[in-house]
């Protein structure tokens, strides 16, 4: 796989596969809301080119923010408008939280198999929901906000479980966009990890990809996820470039 990424191309990708219930553009920001439900869909993604006073729409989107209860996040990559913007608000109080990083795959260069145990749909389903909530421990508020969330995609989705005995022991989805797969919400049950089940739902999702004419995978891991590190590595997955959140105090 090419060396080159670009990295505005796959946070576009990521905007579209996991969309906010609001979405607001001041000046080349996207300001996203999701009644508090995810750092990703509740923050500023500073992804393109600005002309106003950076400070005035720093202090426009924290007014923003609070007005609607919800804490003022950015979201950061190597590639913001302004570049000097992470120092900004480095000096403005704000923290990093949740360093994660961007890892691709060739399709093309992988072995891939679906798994036996694996039922997949390409429809949102009370079954894969109810089974995902449930291994993600997610309240019933935060249920309501993220259904509405997935039911928002608009491009080609795979929701897989896999199945063993009658019992869902993992679950994941796939959105595809562009020749591009994303991998996202791969959880496995907590009596059943460390059996390799988690590769297989990777697996599958990849596979599903390639028979829909997916040439490159993309997924998203947070640093101090060492175990889901190791399985993406052992998938073929590489690091692309990282984000992080700056929040404030």
């Amino acid at each position: 796989m090419s060396n080159y990424i670009d990295i505005q191309e796959i946070e576009e990708l990521s905007l579209n596969a996991f969309p906010s219930l609001q979405t607001q553009h001041l000046d080349g920001w996207i300001l996203r809301f999701s009644n508090g439900y995810a750092k990703r869909a509740n923050s500023i993604n500073p992804l393109y080119d600005s002309q106003e006073d950076i400070q005035k729409k720093i202090e426009e989107c924290e007014r923003i923010y609070r007005e609607k209860g919800l804490k003022v996040i950015y979201k950061l990559t190597q590639q913001v408008f302004p570049k000097q913007l992470d120092k900004i608000l480095e000096r403005k109080g704000y923290n990093v939280v949740g360093v994660t990083s961007v890892q691709c795959l060739s399709l093309e260069e992988s072995e891939t198999h679906m798994s036996d145990k694996a039922v997949i749909s390409n429809q949102l389903t009370d079954e894969w929901f109810t089974d995902f909530s449930e291994l993600n421990h997610i309240d019933d508020t935060d249920q309501h906000t993220l259904k509405q969330m997935l039911k928002n995609i608009n491009t080609d989705v795979c929701y897989v479980r896999l199945i063993n005995n009658s019992e869902t022991i993992a679950c994941g989805m796939g959105v595809l966009e562009d020749g591009w797969l994303g991998l996202y919400d791969i959880v496995t049950s907590e009596k059943h990890r460390n059996k390799g089940y988690g590769m297989e739902i990777v697996s599958s999702i990849l596979e599903w990809g390639k028979n829909h004419a997916a040439k490159k995978a993309y997924l998203q891991v947070m640093l101090n996820n060492k175990q889901a590190i190791n399985l993406y590595t052992k998938s073929g997955f590489v690091e692309a470039y990282r984000y992080w959140y700056r929040i404030t105090k």
